[in-house]
C-alpha cells in the first residue's frame, strides 16, 4: 500500500513537468512567422513618421491660426463682402447652367414632340398602357371570378330549397 501511495505522489509530481514541456513545445511551435516579424519591423517605424506629422502638422496649423486671426479682424470688413460677392457670383454662374440645360432640354423634347418621336414620353406612356391593360385583365378575372362564385351559390341555395 505504502508503495502505490509513493508510486501516485510520483505521477502527481510528474505530471506538472510533463505538462510544462508540452506548453513549452506549443509555444515553440506557435511563436511568430518571420513575415509577421518583418511586417512589424516595417510598420512600427512608418506609424512613428505618420504620428511626428501628424503632430507636425497640428502645431503648424495652431501657428498659422494664431498668425492669421488678427489679420482676418483687421481685414474682416474687406473680406467678408468679398467672399459674398464671390458666392453670389458662384451661385449665378450654377443657377445659369442650371436653367440652360432646362431650356435646352425642354426645347429638344418639343422638337421630338412635333417630329413624331416620343422621346421620354413614350418611355413613360407604354409602361402605363401596360399597367392599365394589365389592371383591366385582372379586373375583369375579379368579375368573372365573383359570378362564378355567385352562380355556385345559387344553384346550392336552389338545390337546398328542393331538398
Amino acid at each position: 500500500m505504502a508503495e502505490q501511495h509513493q508510486q501516485h505522489q510520483r505521477q502527481q509530481q510528474s505530471q506538472p513537468l510533463q505538462h510544462m514541456e508540452s506548453m513549452k513545445g506549443m509555444l515553440q511551435q506557435k511563436g511568430p512567422r518571420a513575415s509577421t516579424v518583418a511586417a512589424l519591423a516595417a510598420l512600427v517605424p512608418l506609424a512613428g513618421v505618420l504620428l511626428t506629422l501628424s503632430g507636425v502638422t497640428l502645431a503648424g496649423t495652431v501657428v498659422g491660426l494664431a498668425v492669421a486671426t488678427p489679420l482676418f479682424i483687421l481685414f474682416s470688413p474687406i473680406l467678408v463682402p468679398a467672399a459674398f460677392v464671390v458666392g453670389l457670383a458662384v451661385t449665378g454662374f450654377l443657377a445659369s447652367g442650371a436653367f440652360g440645360l432646362t431650356a435646352l432640354s425642354a426645347l429638344s423634347w418639343i422638337v421630338n414632340y412635333f417630329r413624331g418621336r416620343k422621346g421620354a414620353a413614350g418611355m413613360v406612356m407604354e409602361p402605363m398602357d401596360y399597367a392599365k391593360r394589365r389592371l383591366a385583365e385582372g379586373a375583369g378575372y375579379v368579375g368573372q371570378r365573383t359570378r362564378d362564385v355567385g352562380q355556385g351559390i345559387q344553384s346550392k341555395a336552389h338545390e337546398a330549397a328542393r331538398t
